[in-house]
């Protein structure tokens, strides 16, 4: 697995959001550089932030990402690692911090808001950590040399983390948050998918049907549940489409494929 080795320095990049998000907050900055993004981005259409809000939704991130089930299957699995120890770290660190969001701090109508008001633990933004954690499992549990393919995911990341400051939900201190944080957990989820076996990675291996049963569930949890806004109703079909279709596949493969290596 050297070819997929994580460099040392690479473990000290999320310092550098990390110290930017403590300088803004204890410089006094968060109001400002809040309302100053919050307002820029009301240029784009709501749909626009809200779309990229979902990529941020455990659930939405999983099922447009499905399909890597049959096609990248390591690639998945440091998703699916990277999200589970994000959605820990999440839940952990806001209960830690404990902080208000711009709701709770804020007067109401002094700032543009998308969907309901939140006002209570803002730091990290859980969004901006998962599709963080996601970007970074991806990146290193590729070869070296195809890594830089991949560094689109972290723009999609950054706008996905600037999506929550225009919906009104998070300072920029809480993206920063994220983004550091997240690309801790999508290493650790990198590493621990990188260990897995290459003969267990198949379509007819249990972990493959762990996944796919994962895959029924979020279907269910998309027809049940709205993700986050209503305006992401459109993309929450979409990820059922993308899931079934997925799935067809994937039964067909029970079926008709030989056994080969997985990539």
């Amino acid at each position: 697995m050297s070819n997929k080795a994580i460099p040392t320095f690479a473990w000290f990049i999320p310092l550098a959001p990390l110290a930017l998000a403590s300088l803004i907050y204890f410089g006094e900055f968060q109001s400002s550089s809040f309302l100053f993004i919050n307002g820029f981005t009301q240029l784009l259409p709501d749909t626009v932030w809200a779309w990229l809000t979902f990529f941020g939704n455990g659930w939405g991130l999983f099922a447009l990402s499905f399909p890597l089930l049959l096609i990248a299957p390591r690639l998945l699995s440091a998703g699916i690692f990277s999200g589970a120890i994000a959605a820990i770290s999440s839940a952990l660190l806001k209960r830690a911090f404990d902080l208000p969001r711009p709701a709770g701090v804020l007067t109401d109508g002094s700032f543009y808001r998308i969907g309901e008001a939140l006002f209570y633990k803002a730091f990290p933004s859980g969004h901006t950590l998962t599709v963080f954690a996601i970007a970074s499992a991806f990146y290193f549990s590729t070869e070296k040399s195809k890594r830089t393919l991949l560094l689109p995911l972290f723009l999609l990341a950054l706008l996905v983390g600037l999506s929550r400051s225009a919906v009104g939900a998070h300072w920029l201190t809480d993206v920063l948050g994220g983004a550091g944080f997240g690309i801790w957990c999508g290493m650790i989820g990198a590493l621990i998918a990188n260990q897995l076996p290459e003969a267990q990675l198949g379509p007819r291996k249990i972990w493959a049907h762990l996944i796919a049963l994962g895959g029924v569930v979020a279907m269910y949890a998309h027809l049940t549940q709205v993700m986050d806004l209503e305006l992401n109703l459109p993309l929450q079909y979409l990820s059922i489409a993308i899931v079934a279709t997925t799935l067809v596949f994937y039964i067909k493969a029970q079926f008709t494929q030989t056994p080969g290596k997985a990539q």
